[in-house]
């Protein structure tokens, strides 16, 4: 299993939950760098105080020119839209030090600054796995995509990807149907959605998981775009399942930058006559996992899970967290239990409990169902029902 450290390296925590709409769009429209962001924050100890700067005074605490001038004499249309765009309930721009911005993401070398979020920014934070693949798919492929991401969602996984045809539109569409969580991370500014095609999709996912982007309102697609959003897919989920890929191809630069950042790879195999399934096989010879259902991803992943949902560093040298923490419940695991019973109950049932439907969305308790089964404290049953073991407490 891959090494997993989170490393909580920011240190404007404080500084970013008191700033204002005004200060973080300003700041996002700049394209600060995470570690630029931190420099003036300790140079001006605030938010504020640092777009209050003039230009010189940015640039002599070591910004460049243009972004000091973006900073000091922001546009005025752009800042506005920005301003008007998060005044919808739905719509948030997340900067690193909130408590929405997803931990996973920390751990990265080039952490985005902010991330532009139509949804929930809460689901950034669940346990989740990246499905990538070709965008001219065999049915085949498409079949794999829909089947893996529509199971894997059901037992508590948040599906991301990136919005594009083939098997992106597939795991998201699946995802989806089955009642599942998924993210679209975005190579353009969330109110542009690329492709086209796509929009009623997009609409779909923000209504009950994320469009994100690091990229500010209007950003056009850009080729240059799509790699580094690509570091994104990856590194908001535990692993990436690569369904289909030619043997150059950008979910290899995905699988690549998975395995760099410490997360898991799986790949599917397929027949020696099909191009598609080449890169698959690739992947699989440079030490990729090779997956042929669903569990198989679940139980590799399970000790991650578990560990990463309590918030605490995972690194494969240390005892499996699963192990050494029987029967640590939270609050809200133990609620969860206590609803249960010990009946067969579905997810949904669970829901229409007062107690449930008031703290956990269906994303959120199907994570916890799945934690709880990896620690032993409920089993999953035919017909997506759960049944809790007599000696759980």
């Amino acid at each position: 299993m891959a090494a997993l450290r989170l490393e909580w390296r920011f240190p404007g925590t404080a500084e970013a939950m008191s700033a204002t709409p005004k200060a973080r769009a300003t700041l996002s429209l700049a394209w600060l760098r995470h570690d630029e962001y931190a420099a003036l924050l300790a140079e001006f100890g605030s938010a504020e105080a640092v777009v209050d700067q003039p230009a010189a005074c940015l640039e002599r605490s070591g910004l460049g020119a243009e972004k000091s001038r973006r900073i000091a004499e922001p546009d005025t249309a752009d800042l506005n839209a920005a301003l008007e765009w998060l005044d919808a309930a739905d719509q948030a721009l997340v900067f690193a030090g909130d408590p929405d911005y997803p931990p996973l993401l920390e751990d990265l070398a080039d952490p985005p600054l902010a991330l532009y979020v139509k949804g929930d920014p809460a689901v950034l934070s669940l346990p989740a796995l990246a499905v990538v693949g070709s965008r001219n798919p065999t049915r085949g492929g498409l079949a794999n995509a829909r089947d893996f991401a529509a199971h894997l969602g059901g037992r508590g996984f948040a599906i991301v990807s990136g919005l594009a045809e083939g098997i992106d539109a597939a795991a998201h569409a699946a995802a989806l149907d089955a009642g599942a969580v998924t993210l679209a991370v975005m190579g353009t500014g969330v109110d542009r959605v690329y492709p086209a095609q796509h929009r009623d999709l997009a609409h779909r996912i923000a209504a009950s998981g994320a469009l994100v982007s690091e990229y500010p309102l209007g950003t056009a697609p850009r080729r240059q775009h799509f790699p580094e959003r690509n570091r994104l897919i990856t590194g908001l989920s535990l692993g990436t399942l690569v369904v289909e890929a030619a043997r150059q191809s950008g979910s290899l630069i995905s699988a690549r930058l998975a395995a760099e950042q410490g997360r898991e790879v799986f790949a599917i195999p397929g027949s020696i006559h099909n191009a598609l399934a080449r890169g698959c096989h690739q992947l699989i010879r440079q030490g990729a996992k090779l997956v042929e259902t669903g569990d198989d991803i679940v139980n590799e992943l399970g000790s991650l899970v578990a560990y990463v949902a309590r918030g605490q560093p995972s690194d494969s040298t240390t005892e499996s967290p699963v192990d050494s923490l029987p029967g640590a419940l939270t609050d809200e695991q133990e609620t969860l239990l206590n609803a249960m019973g010990y009946d067969p109950v579905s997810a949904d049932e669970l829901l229409q409990n007062p107690g449930i439907k008031s703290r956990l969305t269906i994303g959120e308790l199907s994570s916890m169902l799945l934690i709880l089964e990896l620690e032993g404290h409920i089993e999953q049953l035919a017909g997506g029902r759960y049944a809790r073991f007599k000696d759980s407490r």
